[in-house]
């Protein structure tokens, strides 16, 4: 299923956990009700989801659709540290809708990602007015995030090795001041070669891509409602907000301030 299949649903988050598994730590053969996205930061374990065995590893997503059978048990002699979600789709979509996930997606759990996690296990535990809507637009967000890393892991296998290096570092780095020369001087590449070498292998110019990414950011920040258009430029890498203003509208066709309101 594509992303925009998804991006319109709501999600009700009834059960999160830092799970600290001990060495007997499992998960019973049940089939669940719910959608289970599970981030692991250490430790192994294996799931078996549909009859399927799976080995997740640090930095590996776990995703477990509606209606799907699972168990789990951690390994004795590392067991396992990871983060997990349990929610519905608001309101219901009528028969179960699932992420464009795999069961296991390897090494995809960026500091970016888990900087958003720490905040929304923050917000989870303190239960203050408000704490609901913004524990889920910390969860949209870090779908919305998770979603695009995953996506841009499906580049094509063609593309030259040096771009899709630099694909992935953008969507750890976009925040921060990026140029072309940067970029060329990190890979050892003269900075006119890297630019010929990046648009045949996206279809767009470096500024281009970087201000795509900065941009779609952007305007998933302003939909939650938590941030201004000037807050939102500087957490996506934009130092002038006119400028942000004017690279926004250009790509969407409505300035920032129609999504904020």
């Amino acid at each position: 299923m594509e992303v925009e299949k998804v991006q319109h649903l709501v999600p009700d988050i009834f059960y999160f956990v830092d799970r600290r598994c001990f060495a007997e730590w499992e998960i019973m053969h049940k089939r669940i009700g719910f959608q289970d996205l599970t981030f692991v930061v250490e430790g192994k374990s294996n799931y078996f989801i549909n009859g399927i065995q799976y080995t997740v590893e640090p930095g590996d997503v776990i995703y477990i659709p509606e209606g799907s059978v699972r168990k789990a048990y951690t390994y004795k002699e590392d067991p396992m540290h990871s983060f997990a979600f349990n929610f519905n789709w608001t309101p219901a979509a009528g028969s179960p809708i699932a992420l464009p996930l795999n069961p296991v997606t390897k090494n995809v759990l960026t500091n970016e990602l888990r900087g958003y996690i720490k905040q929304f296990t923050q917000v989870w535990m303190s239960s203050q007015p408000g704490s609901v809507m913004e524990a889920r637009a910390l969860f949209m967000l870090i779908l919305h995030r998770l979603l695009t890393i995953t996506s841009h892991k499906s580049i094509p296998e063609h593309t030259d090795l040096r771009v899709k290096k630099i694909l992935e570092y953008l969507i750890d780095h976009y925040p921060e001041e990026l140029d072309l020369s940067d970029m060329a001087r990190n890979f050892h590449l003269h900075p006119v070669y890297l630019g010929k070498l990046f648009k045949k292998n996206t279809g767009y110019s470096f500024k281009e891509y970087l201000n795509m990414i900065r941009v779609n950011n952007a305007e998933m920040l302003l939909s939650t409602g938590e941030f201004s258009v000037t807050e939102v430029a500087e957490r996506c890498g934009f130092r002038d907000v006119s400028y942000f203003s004017n690279v926004f509208k250009s790509m969407k066709g409505y300035p920032p301030s129609n999504v904020y309101k």
